[in-house]
C-alpha cells in the first residue's frame, strides 16, 4: 500500500455514511469479499481415509465393560505402561485373538487394528 492510497477503512466509512440519494459505485470490496467467502465455502473435501474408517468390528460386539477395558488395555500397551498397569492374561488372550496385539521380540505392540481401535 502507498502513503499516496486512501485508507481501505476510511473508503468503508464514506461508502457506509453515503446518503441513501447518491448513487453508489462499484464497491472495490466485493470481488475480494465473495472470493474469499467461495474459499471458506468450498473447503477441501475431506481425507478418503478418515471417511472409510468404521469402528474396529471386534470391540463392537463385546458387553460394554469388557470394550472399555480392552481399549484402556490397548492405550496402556501403545504408551509402554504396561509395568504399571499389566494387562490381564485373559484380556492379552483376547487382545491377540482379536489380532489387535502381538508380541515381538517379547515386547508388546499394537498391530494395524489395534491402533485403529485407539484412534
Amino acid at each position: 500500500m502507498k502513503v499516496t492510497d486512501p485508507d481501505p477503512v476510511e473508503l468503508a466509512m464514506r461508502e457506509i455514511q453515503r446518503s441513501d440519494t447518491e448513487a453508489a459505485g462499484p464497491n472495490p470490496f466485493a470481488a475480494a469479499a465473495a472470493d474469499r467467502a467461495r474459499e471458506i465455502l468450498e473447503q477441501a473435501p475431506p481425507n478418503s481415509v478418515e471417511v472409510e474408517k468404521p469402528p474396529v468390528p471386534q470391540l463392537v460386539g463385546l458387553p460394554r465393560e469388557s470394550a472399555i477395558r480392552l481399549r484402556w488395555s490397548l492405550r496402556d500397551i501403545y504408551a509402554k505402561r504396561t509395568k504399571l498397569s499389566p494387562v490381564s492374561p485373559g484380556d492379552l488372550k483376547t487382545l491377540m485373538e482379536m489380532d489387535l496385539v502381538e508380541i515381538q521380540d517379547g515386547i508388546l505392540l499394537l498391530t494395524k487394528e489395534g491402533h485403529r481401535a485407539i484412534e
